[in-house]
């Protein structure tokens, strides 16, 4: 079986949410169950594209409206690629040869992209068995394989489509329309939201299957899904959701080249000891109190503009640390960096992104905060499990799926809506947990949770023998 993902990240290459992360893995494990996976994504210029060696494969033209665009497929050598399958990148350099991935208008961008990806499957020798586009950026691809008539030898290939994130849709004006290639008008439709073009829209109509990236996720999207709600009650019969894994060969205590000390359930006390001991040198923190962190985006979505409340609350009334990695909306940003002043041996922050340090911070932390008032699956509960941090989480999305409460049994700390209260309650609830005679017990089971690729790879197998029996 030849699956092709069209994504506009993947790990390590580009990489902004959680979308690059698994695009980084789950080819690599469906190619360990048999099967031959492979990536299609834009050529950016990045720290990675300059430090690696390419090849073309394929040259050609693409016509965008009125304006002709030379495009190449490139392929990284294979003396060059440690990834575990084989990845081929878009590179339209004047639309998307850039230092960074998206903008507030990419429209162009991304259908440039969409539709060279295309134009090069089509003339292949080889046609995938299944091609699987993953949110908006790739969203009209699904349509052009069914609609638009240069494409009419590709209408019978399955397609799947995940959807990530479903607040972002890549909507455009009608006036572009004829930026998309020729098709049947009266099909327009297909296209349209809401009166605007909505890529996400489209592919959950066109797609063969629709994907979320945990099954409760694709429950909430039926009732919350940014305007998509009937859609996706519409379409219930073709949609599933599929849990994210995360790659256990990377995520690894016993071989982990980034954090201070590597362990196992066996030494997690000495080795979490010596990753904390690094953290709170390195950030001014007292090692003898339990160590909160979180690691993400300071958005609205992951509930960071009640951090400077919730953070000077729990500061003040309990004895803990409070360690941030992170960026996002500026002034959430500053009020962050300002906190620092108020809690000066209690809590610190560092804004930005160190791929290093976040592998420090789960191997050294206690508690892992992830308040989210949205999350389609999260991975950084599960890096937290794997390197025996306890996850504290909102009930929602795959944090729902994946972490179950103590008071039921379970080995995290869950509550129920994005508050200030709420989530100073359950810091309170974990801190007297931190003092309790089976903390370090549960830490080191939580260790042994199998959240790997090896179940949803096979998952997806299974969705795309669905679609075609005779793969």
């Amino acid at each position: 079986m030849i699956i092709t993902h069209l994504s506009a990240e993947c790990y390590p290459i580009a990489k902004v949410g959680g979308l690059a992360d698994v695009l980084g893995a789950l080819p690599k494990y469906q190619n360990e169950l048999g099967a031959t996976s492979q990536v299609v994504m834009p050529f950016y210029k990045n720290k990675y594209t300059q430090s690696h060696c390419f090849e073309a494969v394929y040259n050609d033209t693409i016509l965008l409206g009125e304006t002709d665009y030379d495009f190449r497929i490139l392929k990284l050598k294979d003396h060059e690629n440690d990834l575990g399958f084989d990845i081929f990148f878009v590179d339209v350099p004047e639309l998307l040869y850039t230092d960074f991935v998206y903008t507030t208008d990419d429209t162009e961008r991304f259908l440039a992209f969409q539709i060279a990806a295309l134009d090069w499957i089509a003339q292949g020798d080889v046609i995938p068995d299944v091609i699987h586009c993953h949110d908006h950026h790739t969203g009209l691809v699904p349509f052009m394989m069914q609609e638009s008539f240069r494409y009419s030898m590709l209408r019978k290939v399955p397609v799947a489509f995940t959807i990530h994130n479903a607040q972002y849709q890549g909507w455009f004006s009608h006036d572009l329309v004829y930026l998309i290639p020729e098709f049947k008008f009266s099909h327009v439709g297909l296209l349209d939201w809401n009166h605007s073009i909505n890529p996400l829209a489209a592919a959950i109509k066109c797609s063969w299957i629709v994907t979320t990236v945990s099954p409760n996720y694709m429950d909430e999207l039926k009732l919350s899904a940014n305007g998509l709600e009937s859609l996706l009650s519409d379409e219930h019969a073709k949609c599933i959701g599929i849990l994210n894994g995360i790659d256990t060969e990377v995520w690894n205590t016993e071989t982990d080249p980034l954090i201070i000390e590597n362990f196992t359930q066996d030494t997690i006390e000495s080795g979490k000891l010596k990753n904390k001991e690094w953290l709170c040198k390195e950030f001014n923190l007292d090692i003898n109190r339990p160590l909160f962190a979180f690691i993400g985006r300071l958005v609205e979505q992951k509930g960071a503009d009640l951090f400077p409340k919730i953070f000077s609350e729990s500061l003040f009334g309990n004895d803990i640390s409070i360690l941030l990695l992170g960026s996002g909306e500026k002034h959430t940003e500053n009020d962050l960096i300002n906190l620092k002043e108020k809690f000066p041996d209690k809590y610190n922050a560092y804004i930005g992104y160190d791929e290093k340090l976040s592998h420090i911070i789960y191997a050294g932390a206690d508690f892992l905060l992830m308040p989210s008032r949205v999350e389609p699956c999260g991975l950084n509960q599960m890096y937290a499990l794997r390197y025996g941090t306890i996850p504290i989480v909102n009930n929602v999305g795959g944090l729902k799926d994946t972490v179950e409460d103590l008071y039921d049994g379970g080995f995290g700390i869950c509550h129920n809506g994005v508050t200030v209260s709420e989530v100073c309650e359950a810091i309170e609830r974990a801190s007297e947990f931190y003092d309790s005679d089976i903390f370090k017990q549960t830490r080191a089971e939580v260790m042994s949770i199998d959240h790997s690729w090896h179940a949803s790879a096979q998952s997806y197998l299974n969705v795309y023998n669905s679609l075609n029996p005779f793969l």
